[in-house]
C-alpha cells in the first residue's frame, strides 16, 4: 500500500485523520480555509495546554499521546473514553477519538466511536460511509507522525482546535495537514463534533509548517 495514501487528514487523525486518513496535496499554506458555522459557539481565548508529563504509544504505528491525569483512563482494545474536563483532555479527546472514527482501522471499532463518542447531525453521514466502507483485508500502518495544535477556543462546554499530521510525500518530502476537530462536553466526557458531510476531508488543509503552531513533544515529532 501506498505510504503516502495514509496520511492523516487526526484525530486522529489521524485518518489525526486527527482522525481521518487522506492523501492530502502539497501546500504552503498555514491557515485552514473558512469553514461554514458550525453548532460550537462564544468560544474564548485560547487556552494554555501544558504538555508535560505526556506519554505515547503506539496505535497501528502512529504514536499517540496519553495523560495520567486527563486520559483516555478507560482503554479496551482499540477504544478509548474517559477524558479530563479540561482543554488538556479536550486536546487529547479530539486525537483520540478522530483516529479512531477512520473504517481502517476497523469498521466495528469506527462505527462504535461514532455511535457513542460523537455527536451533531453529521453523525448519521459518518456512519453511512462507514458502514459502506469495504472490510481492509489487512489492518494498515500508518506513516503518519501527529507534529503539532493551534487552538480556535476553548469553554468548558466547547472546544475547537487545529491538529497538524505529516507523513512522507514523493521523494521522501513531508507533507503536512491540519484537521480542523470541534469538542462539546456531553455526559461527563468529551464528544467530537461530527465533521460537516460526516467526512474529515471538509475539515482538511495542507499546511507548509508548523509556524504558528504548538509543537508537540519530541515523542510525536518527526524529527
Amino acid at each position: 500500500m501506498n505510504r503516502r495514501a495514509l496520511l492523516i487528514s487526526a484525530a486522529t487523525a489521524a485518518t489525526l485523520g486527527l482522525g481521518a486518513l487522506t492523501l492530502m496535496p502539497h501546500g504552503t499554506e498555514n491557515s485552514p480555509p473558512s469553514r461554514p458555522p458550525s453548532a460550537i459557539v462564544q468560544l474564548q481565548a485560547s487556552p494554555v495546554t501544558p504538555l508535560d508529563g505526556l506519554t505515547w504509544r503506539d496505535f497501528h504505528g502512529l504514536r499517540m499521546p496519553y495523560s495520567a491525569s486527563e486520559g483516555p483512563h478507560a482503554v479496551s482494545g482499540d477504544r478509548v473514553a474517559g477524558f479530563g474536563h479540561s482543554p488538556l483532555g479536550a486536546l487529547l479527546a479530539a486525537i483520540h477519538l478522530s483516529v479512531r472514527s477512520d473504517p481502517r482501522w476497523g469498521l466495528a471499532t469506527a462505527a462504535s466511536t461514532v455511535n457513542t463518542e460523537f455527536v451533531g447531525p453529521d453523525t448519521v453521514g459518518m456512519l453511512a460511509s462507514i458502514n459502506a466502507a469495504p472490510p481492509a483485508p489487512n489492518t494498515p500502518h500508518a506513516y503518519v507522525v501527529l507534529e503539532g495544535f493551534r487552538w480556535q477556543g476553548y469553554t468548558p462546554d466547547t472546544a475547537s482546535m487545529d491538529v497538524v499530521s505529516a507523513g512522507p510525500g514523493d521523494s521522501d518530502q513531508v507533507v503536512r495537514a491540519a484537521t480542523r476537530i470541534q469538542l462539546q462536553w456531553r455526559d461527563g466526557d468529551w464528544r467530537v463534533v461530527a465533521p460537516p458531510g460526516g467526512s474529515w476531508q471538509a475539515s482538511a488543509t495542507p499546511v507548509g509548517s508548523l509556524d504558528g503552531y504548538t509543537r508537540l513533544p519530541a515523542a510525536g515529532s518527526s524529527r
